[in-house]
């Protein structure tokens, strides 16, 4: 068992690592990049650099907020 946490903490880290690397790159160093260099075809336009991470936001925000709402529910059937 603590084999395979270690390889699926591995792996979201690993994950994390990549997505951070992105998007750091993406947002920091690609605006000061020319506009006809290849490197522009592997990334979103700029534009998306803001919609992604408050579309993650509003989606974990609701999320968060129905699960609690669901555990506040099902303490208070357990208490009646």
């Amino acid at each position: 068992m603590e084999l395979a946490d270690r390889a699926v903490g591995f792996v979201l880290s690993f994950i994390s690592l990549s997505i951070f690397t992105y998007y750091t790159f993406w947002v920091i160093i690609l605006p000061f990049v020319d506009t006809d260099h290849f490197i522009h075809q592997f990334f979103l336009p700029q534009e998306y650099a803001i919609f992604i991470p408050v579309f993650a936001g509003v989606a974990l925000l609701c999320f968060l907020c129905m699960f609690i709402g669901y555990v506040m529910l099902k303490s208070k059937k357990k208490k009646a």
